[in-house]
């Protein structure tokens, strides 16, 4: 009988496991083994291996049929990671003159990489900033997080001005798309025809008009006062 050993939080693919469930429980209660699959694209049967060794280190709960929960230890450990990484996607933009679709893949590398004593540094270089190039919050030392009501630009009624608040996407196609429209953080928006039956969107940027097929909208998250959004 082959006795399982528990998963350490040190171990690259045991990190990348723990932010792909967290960043997957804002959509789900509990994380189904297939969306995990899909999202670190490995099998399965590997998710499931995964996930009993980790909940034999606490880091998460794991039922089958019923998927994957991160337990507070877990979580934290996430959130610890998901600090990494957006610090370093935050320097890479701002002291090392990468482009926003560039950051996403070379974080990955470097947030498994660097010592928590780099971490500190650069926090402290950047002035411990709460946002990264994308808009996403960065999760305080100690794990909390300050949210912001934000909705989807297909969510803004027409006529009303917001700004970009966020680019929800790493992918670096779908960045360079929405960046070549127009569309940086702090941009001044406001949507003055919406065609029908999901058709495009066309916005005033900064004053600009453009068009924004509704798929990619979806990336877009603005800043509005409250009740602005349905």
């Amino acid at each position: 009988m082959v006795t399982m050993r528990p998963a350490t939080a040190d171990s690259q693919s045991v990190q990348d496991f723990l932010k792909a469930v967290y960043t997957l429980q804002q959509k789900m209660e509990r994380v189904s083994t297939n969306a995990l699959a899909e999202m670190l694209s490995i099998s399965a049967p590997s998710v499931t291996d995964m996930a009993h060794r980790m909940m034999l280190a606490e880091l998460v709960n794991y039922e089958k049929y019923h998927g994957v929960r991160l337990t507070e230890t877990g979580e934290r450990e996430a959130l610890r990671v998901i600090r990494r990484h957006r610090l370093i996607e935050l320097y890479l933009v701002t002291d090392l003159g990468y482009a926003l679709h560039e950051v996403h893949d070379e974080a990955e590398q470097l947030e498994h990489a660097v010592s928590d004593r780099f971490i500190a540094a650069l926090a402290e270089k950047l002035d411990h900033p709460t946002l990264d190039p994308h808009g996403d919050v960065i999760p305080a030392i100690d794990g909390t997080f300050h949210y912001r009501e934000l909705c989807k630009l297909t969510e803004l009624p027409l006529g009303i001005k917001a700004k970009v608040a966020c680019l929800t996407s790493n992918d670096p196609d779908i960045l360079r798309h929405l960046m070549d429209k127009g569309f940086t953080l702090g941009s001044q928006i406001e949507i003055i025809a919406r065609d029908p039956f999901d058709g495009p969107l066309t916005i005033l940027i900064d004053g600009k008009s453009a068009v924004v097929g509704c798929t990619a909208a979806t990336y877009i998250s603005v800043e509005q006062d409250k009740g602005a959004c349905k």
